[in-house]
């Protein structure tokens, strides 16, 4: 299929959305992906907000990375450009939201919603409603949501959960009746539907084998209960878009190729596919490892980038691998530019102790331990300036990234050793600059200012004076 023009902008869409966290988004989300795709479709899978997880059973079902869009991280116009960019090469794009249709960044207003999404891509909304104890107060949850923002284009409902032929007609006629929105199909309550979760929640698709299975079975099922040619129908009724001026993503890509390893197997899976898309576009050439599996690092590497992921849950196969951990410290003391967020910090600390108390060494570059016998959640949307020597952006700079963990690192000792400086909703320090290793729990979405990618790019591909002063952890003797 050639590549659309994107000075026209007819890019059929619509969004996927629900009244809380839980009501089965996420199972249709990838339903209709499989079921779009077997019928020969190039579907195009986004998700709204900071999930890595939910992103990765799209791009399973659909066979094209899914990628992330949230109006609170990113500039409105940078939403659009991400969007278009991707939107335009495919048939249709399905946008899954994030929690409930309304909840975002704060009580106050819709920041960083999907509504808010939904109104900037002007693109039509199905409500996926979880009816399990429900018949006709499912109206109610409908009438609601058309009140409170009516500049929506609420187009249909999607019923999941649904226990017999009758609870669907009491559910269907109270909606229509009410609302004058159609009921547009159904999902049956079965455990044959139920997505495996942990306390993150979803598994990541990465560490499922039999997931290219399941997905199967949610299409048939979509195909089966779901009236695709009307999701079709709404997706084509989505009005044409403005053309968004290109701003993060260069014109022309950089010549220069700099090899950076980014870590890819089961325990590291976090990335925001256009983080890898600007990268590469600025001059990177990724090169993917496993902190598991193999023995050691790439050759000919410039650079690290370690994501988030499941350290913890794998930490035991991660601690055995010495030979991977031992070389990961080395690249780091002879100072390699190295960048980590969440489970990268967690993996390049002095160790994991997991829920049993167990207590399993890592590459101990930064001080600490990561503890997960406290189960403390950090969940939430963050503002932070870079340290005076941080890589990636200096003090004058205000970004916004995003937490999510339940594991705890005592913050660094000394100020030198900060990689950030948080500013909301709380002040204190985050992170780690040791070495020329910039290691923190905050993840950062790259198009959150035009200049993080190119100076993540040109930080890797030069030797710099180290970050800091040495640190050597007295725990870890690998």
């Amino acid at each position: 299929m050639a590549e659309k023009v994107l000075s026209a902008l007819s890019l059929p869409r619509l969004v996927l959305a629900g009244i809380s966290s839980g009501c089965g988004k996420t199972t249709v989300a990838t339903g209709l992906m499989a079921a779009l795709s077997k019928k020969g479709l190039k579907v195009q899978g986004f998700k709204a907000g900071p999930d890595y997880i939910d992103p990765s059973y799209h791009t399973l079902a659909s066979g094209l990375p899914s990628r992330n869009l949230d109006t609170w991280m990113l500039s409105r116009d940078t939403v659009l450009e991400l969007f278009t960019r991707s939107a335009a090469r495919a048939d249709v794009s399905v946008i899954e939201g994030v929690m409930g249709l309304f909840d975002g960044h704060g009580s106050n207003d819709d920041s960083g919603s999907t509504a808010d999404l939904a109104k900037l891509l002007r693109a039509p909304v199905v409500l996926v409603l979880d009816v399990s104890h429900l018949s006709r107060s499912a109206a109610a949850l409908v009438l609601g949501c058309l009140q409170l923002d009516p500049d929506l284009n609420i187009c249909g409902v999607i019923a999941n959960n649904v226990g017999s032929q009758k609870h669907l007609q009491w559910v269907k006629e109270a909606i229509e009746q009410e609302t004058s929105v159609p009921v547009i199909g159904f999902l049956p309550r079965t455990n044959l539907l139920k997505m495996p979760e942990r306390h993150l929640g979803l598994v990541p698709a990465a560490e499922q084998r039999e997931l290219e299975q399941f997905t199967d079975r949610l299409g048939q099922y979509m195909a089966d209960f779901i009236d695709i040619p009307s999701l079709l129908e709404i997706a084509h009724s989505a009005p044409p878009l403005k053309a968004a001026i290109p701003a993060i993503f260069p014109k022309t890509p950089f010549s220069r190729k700099v090899k950076i390893a980014v870590a890819r197997d089961e325990a590291f899976s976090f990335y925001y596919q256009d983080n890898l898309d600007l990268l590469e576009a600025c001059g990177g050439k990724l090169v993917n490892f496993s902190p598991i599996h193999d023995a050691g690092l790439p050759a000919g590497i410039q650079g690290i980038y370690l994501g988030g992921g499941f350290p913890e849950v794998y930490a035991s196969k991660l601690s055995r691998n010495e030979s991977m951990c031992r070389a990961i410290k080395k690249a780091g003391e002879e100072d390699m530019a190295i960048y980590a967020e969440c489970g990268g910090l967690m993996y390049l600390a002095e160790g994991i102790k997991d829920l049993q108390g167990r207590e399993h060494p890592m590459v101990g570059l930064v001080p600490g331990w990561s503890d997960m016998t406290k189960m403390r959640l950090e969940l939430a949307y963050v503002k932070m300036r870079g340290s005076a020597r941080n890589p990636l952006a200096q003090g004058n700079l205000t970004l916004r990234g995003h937490e999510f963990h339940y594991t705890h690192i005592p913050p660094p000792a000394s100020k030198r050793l900060a990689a950030w400086n948080v500013v909301d909703p709380d002040v204190r320090p985050e992170g780690f600059l040791v070495h020329n290793t910039l290691a923190s729990y905050i993840h950062l979405h790259f198009a959150t200012h035009p200049s993080l990618t190119p100076n993540f790019v040109a930080w890797c591909s030069r030797k710099m004076p180290r970050l800091t002063g040495r640190y050597s952890a007295r725990a870890n003797t690998r």
